[in-house]
């Protein structure tokens, strides 16, 4: 299984970058984990429009395979303690797809999007900024994955 995050934002402060690439670093080679960051669209100062979000989510849907197991991450979803995590991220592996996850831009993601999601997780009941986003999700995915190897990095 190959697993993926897909982003938006493309620039991130330096301190995103390192701790991101710390624990990816960390992640089990199988998994082939690779980062797709794609370029936040332009907004108006004032724009209240749609076409933004819409724009990142076409962006979005034209980088996710057909056959792939999706995850959004977004405030609205299921919340997990790191176990749940592991659990889940098992039954995911056994699944045998690919897995890619998704970061929206700075007002969410589309309605497409969010139907082609087969789960929607939330960090936190938190706003998260997305750089900060991106390096908890790195954290936890190689959480669970020690929890899933008995590896002594997580601890009860």
């Amino acid at each position: 299984m190959h697993i993926r995050l897909i982003a938006v934002g493309d620039r991130q402060p330096g301190w995103v970058d390192d701790a991101f690439r710390t624990y990816s670093a960390r992640l089990p080679r199988e998994w082939k984990f690779r980062l797709d960051a794609l370029g936040t669209a332009r907004r108006g100062k004032n724009d209240k429009s749609d076409a933004a979000m819409e724009a990142e989510g076409e962006q979005i849907l034209a980088r996710i395979n057909a056959d792939e197991q999706v995850v959004l991450l977004d405030e609205r979803g299921k919340q997990l303690s790191s176990s749940e995590l592991a659990n889940r991220l098992g039954a995911w592996q056994s699944d045998r797809r690919d897995l890619c996850f998704v970061i929206g831009g700075p007002d969410g993601v589309s309605a497409g999007v969010r139907n082609r999601a087969d789960f929607s997780w939330s960090l936190s009941n938190l706003t998260l900024p997305h750089g900060l986003a991106r390096v908890l999700f790195a954290e936890q995915m190689y959480r669970a994955w020690s929890l899933q190897v008995g590896h002594p990095y997580h601890r009860e």
